[in-house]
């Protein structure tokens, strides 16, 4: 019985970046799942001053992901339920509302950068997330779950809780996968400061996604 798995990549996208794609395209590869998900941030609790708004973002994730993904056969949806919330949002809720939403059997897996686990600790209900998903984090070469900069108490979760990426495709929730050696090193803060510096930073933007911040003007002094 071929279970149905859904890949999650949340985030403020302010812009979406190479970085985002190789992530979730990694995570494809690895994971075969019968959706990705995609889902921008509205309010981030962490992060203030968003500079685009919901549909610019919006504008540019579809830009960045429907067409490399179609060629992989893999449907992405563009999930808006956090833009149309205007109190802070929290990952734990919309998980929670995505298991009420699409049933006790699917698989969902939540996906980040390992950067991320440095800062788990302080997420709201953190602990929580796995009763709703499974939590898989891309590292850099080099990176390591004890090192000082991860929070024991994360460590000891992800590791508890580490499996597969086979048996996470093929069970509803509450595993962790550490996918190591994703060499992508890419910050949105610095995207934005090259732009303001009316530089083009072509590398670290998909160029769809470049030509449509340049023809609406957008990170400008």
């Amino acid at each position: 019985m071929k279970h149905h798995c859904i890949a999650i990549l949340g985030g403020s996208f302010d812009p979406v970046h190479r970085g985002h794609v190789a992530l979730a395209r990694h995570f494809v590869d690895l994971l075969k799942p019968d959706e990705l998900r995609i889902l921008p941030a509205g309010n981030p609790w962490q992060k203030h001053g968003l500079e685009a708004t919901g549909a610019q973002r919006v504008a540019m994730l579809e830009q960045a992901f429907h067409q490399q993904f179609r060629e992989q056969g893999v449907p992405v949806v563009i999930d808006q339920r956090e833009l149309r919330v205007n109190d802070p949002t929290f990952t734990i809720d919309t998980l929670r509302t995505l298991r009420a939403e699409l049933g006790p059997a699917v698989s969902l897996v939540f996906l980040m950068g390992a950067d991320q686990l440095q800062h788990l600790d302080s997420w709201q209900g953190w602990r929580q997330l796995f009763d709703y998903a499974h939590v898989c984090a891309a590292a850099r070469p080099g990176f390591a779950l004890d090192g000082p900069d991860v929070p024991v108490e994360v460590r000891q979760v992800f590791e508890q809780r580490a499996d597969t990426p086979a048996h996470i495709r093929s069970t509803p929730q509450g595993k962790t996968f550490l996918a190591p050696n994703l060499a992508v090193d890419i910050s949105a803060t610095e995207i934005r400061t090259a732009l303001r510096h009316g530089e083009h930073p072509d590398t670290l933007v998909p160029h769809a996604v470049l030509d449509y911040i340049q023809q609406h003007h957008l990170y400008k002094s």
